[in-house]
């Protein structure tokens, strides 16, 4: 019976301490901040309250496909490769609740494919009108936007002017197809490549690029050799410089990129293959599919197995979400490998989710990427300007890989019209899955005056010191801060 009470009691306790553990602040006062602390106190703990709904941060999540937040989805569970946007209209939605109807997760990226012949209709003209009205449209609608160019695609073939200088040989299901070998398509088309990183590389609403650079829609390396892959891919490693670039996992190519390069990403189009059609050339259930078969194989034979840790992955669906659930896929497993190998961009094209999914989808949607959790901050009560200050950060990434982009994680104080933003050394690209604490002393601004100063923190861009990513937490301010508390700003030390 004892046995029994002491574990009622302490079950009662944990519940009612995560509930307190839960329960925000109650507002302070400046000048009574202090009263909540005992006189030998010298620290000071902030624990911020978690927060459990969608967060709009950039780099990460589901995708628009062909379209941008607020646009129609595709009205069927069909979705077109060769059409993307030429024309955009004026946005007069609300952004702020950019949610594509409810079928669908929010997104903070939209990508588009366009074919070569689009973006090139004449030799060495090129339609950037096309890609800076899709870089606003995307801007306007609070996303940024990841694209792909297409040797071929569909009915789009290779522009009619490069055929006429260099024939075709071969004919796809669709048409005819160029030999990406020839030194006409080298040149080429790693000069639209060259052109395009030239205008937009580091570009601030570009979000990735794909390095697709041969066979139906640049997905597969088409017929390239390995030692012409290798040429058609330096145009992108030579041209983007700033800009995310993403290879197809499983080409030539994808290795020769990833082992030049730690910060190439990958990306898949069949994610959730694991069709079984019962062919009756082998067993029940072993039949060829990309989730047992093809990826598992690209991941090692590409070198790809840890490219996660410094690079981001992304997953396209193969078919719909709607497509896997009419088949009878095993959905739980399928999002189960995504989290497992560390997705950080989901792309569903654009077609609803069937209604007894969307809450699968939404939560998975939400793990993949980065999510920061910020478990705790310690800093002192007081300090003299000048001096250092230590703080000691608890940070929990409670998503599935890290951020990719050098942002930093800043500490503003606020004293009236007096405003000091101090950021951190720590590279938050560290953050791996899992828990995360360091200690760093920056100095005590000497612009400050004895009184109290206001302490708010954020993960900056450092170019402009302005927020752009947000902890999972309750509290945040309207220009995108996160209070921290209050110090009391003591004289000058005396030298």
């Amino acid at each position: 019976m004892t046995y029994r009470i002491c574990g009622f009691f302490l079950a009662t306790c944990c519940l009612a301490g995560a509930a307190f553990a839960q329960r925000p602040p109650a507002p302070i006062k400046p000048e009574d901040w202090r009263k909540q602390f005992g006189p030998n106190e010298v620290i000071q703990r902030v624990r911020p309250v978690e927060f459990k709904g969608y967060l709009a941060n950039p780099h990460r999540g589901t995708q628009t496909f062909q379209r941008f937040n607020g646009d129609p989805l595709y009205p069927t569970q069909r979705w077109n490769d060769a059409v993307a946007p030429l024309e955009f209209p004026a946005f007069t939605g609300n952004i702020l609740d950019p949610n594509n109807g409810p079928d669908y997760p929010r997104t903070t990226i939209s990508y588009c494919r366009w074919a070569w012949a689009v973006i090139e209709p004449e030799k060495g003209k090129y339609r950037w009108d096309v890609i800076d009205g899709a870089l606003k449209a995307a801007h306007d609608r609070g996303q940024a936007l990841a694209v792909r160019l297409q040797p071929h695609v569909g009915v789009q073939r290779c522009p009619a002017w490069f055929f006429a200088i260099s024939p075709p040989t071969e004919r796809d299901s669709t048409g005819p197809i160029p030999d990406a070998n020839t030194p006409q398509y080298i040149e080429h088309w790693t000069a639209l490549i060259r052109a395009f990183g030239q205008r937009y590389d580091g570009h601030p609403d570009l979000e990735s690029f794909d390095v697709a650079y041969a066979g139906a829609c640049g997905e597969t390396g088409g017929n390239a050799t390995d030692a012409t892959a290798e040429k058609l891919v330096d145009a992108y490693l030579e041209g983007f410089k700033k800009t995310q670039l993403v290879a197809m996992l499983g080409t030539h190519g994808s290795k020769y990129a990833i082992s030049k390069r730690k910060d190439i990403g990958w990306r898949v189009d069949s994610f959730g293959d694991i069709t079984v059609t019962n062919s009756p050339e082998v067993p029940p259930g072993t039949d060829w599919n990309h989730m047992y078969e093809a990826y598992p194989r690209a991941l090692v034979l590409c070198g790809a197995e840890d490219a996660w840790k410094t690079a981001p992955i992304t997953l396209e669906t193969g078919g719909t979400v709607g497509g896997w659930k009419r088949r009878g896929l095993d959905i739980d497993y399928i999002l189960a490998w995504g989290l497992r190998n560390h997705c950080s961009v989901f792309m569903p094209k654009s077609c609803a989710i069937p209604d007894e999914l969307r809450a699968k989808i939404e939560d998975f949607s939400n793990r993949i990427g980065y999510r920061f959790a910020l478990r705790q901050v310690t800093f002192p009560l007081e300090a003299h300007p000048g001096d250092p200050i230590q703080f000691d950060v608890y940070v929990d990434n409670l998503g599935c890989a890290p951020i990719y982009r050098d942002y930093k994680l800043a500490l503003r104080f606020t004293q009236g019209q007096t405003v000091d933003i101090l950021t951190f050394a720590q590279d938050i690209r560290g953050w791996l899955p899992g828990q995360k604490w360091f200690t760093e002393k920056p100095v005590f601004p000497k612009s400050l005056t004895p009184g109290i100063v206001k302490i708010d923190t954020a993960i900056v861009d450092p170019a402009t010191n302005k927020p752009v990513v947000r902890f999972a937490a309750e509290g945040y301010g309207a220009d995108g801060w996160l209070p921290l508390r209050y110090m009391d700003v003591l004289p000058p030390a005396a030298k």
